[in-house]
């Protein structure tokens, strides 16, 4: 029972912690994370936080982690069986940026902070990706089934998914800048993105 107890306070306090951080990277920037600012946050002296974690990398590296596992929950639950490969990019696209615009000072941090620890996160251009991101996995199988009966080349499949999330990311800064557009304009943006340019975008390479 006593070393339930010391487990449990031990993820609490892990728990308030990152949640600071997490406050302090969407309010300020990662750029502006520290230590101290963490401790003064949760009124705790900084010795404390070193008893948690090593230092503040990995912290931040925690705070992204999580950041992306929400996106990653969001994209993979559109993969509904029985649905159609099309259907499923919508979706998918939608859940993306659905999820973003529910964390909008935490993403638009990472996303624009090009430090070592964000970007090890948020990259997605390179040659590649679609192997090693799973949110990009996600994109570019569904762009396979869509062209099985087409023949397009790997490469060509990644870039692809890769304008997709890069299109979808555009919309997502855009809608979280512009604070005056109000929720019927908003849901017929993202209605229209993710119904008709996703779609533009995908079938281009259909088209010879």
């Amino acid at each position: 029972m006593v070393e339930n107890r010391r487990q449990r306070e031990k993820e609490e306090m892990k728990e308030l912690i990152l949640q600071a951080a997490s406050d302090i990277v969407g309010t300020e920037g990662i750029d502006k994370l520290s230590i101290r600012k963490i401790a003064k946050k949760i009124e705790y002296s900084p010795s404390i936080i070193y008893h948690y974690f090593k230092d503040k990398d990995e912290i931040l590296n925690s705070v992204m982690q999580r950041g992306y596992r929400k996106i990653i929950t969001a994209v993979s639950s559109a993969n509904v069986e029985g649905n159609s490969p099309e259907e499923r990019l919508r979706k998918m696209t939608r859940n993306y940026i659905e999820a973003a615009l529910k964390m909008p000072d935490e993403f638009m941090a990472a996303q624009l902070s090009d430090s070592k620890e964000a970007l090890n996160h948020t990259s997605s251009l390179f040659k590649g990706a679609s192997r090693k991101k799973p949110d990009l996995s996600a994109l570019y199988k569904c762009l396979e089934e869509i062209y099985r009966d087409t023949e397009i080349d790997e490469n060509t499949i990644e870039i692809t998914s890769q304008m997709i999330a890069v299109s979808a990311l555009g919309l997502i800064i855009k809608l979280i800048l512009e604070k005056d557009i109000d929720n019927e304009q908003r849901n017929h943006l993202i209605h229209f993105f993710c119904n008709e340019i996703v779609l533009r975008i995908a079938n281009s390479n259909k088209i010879k």
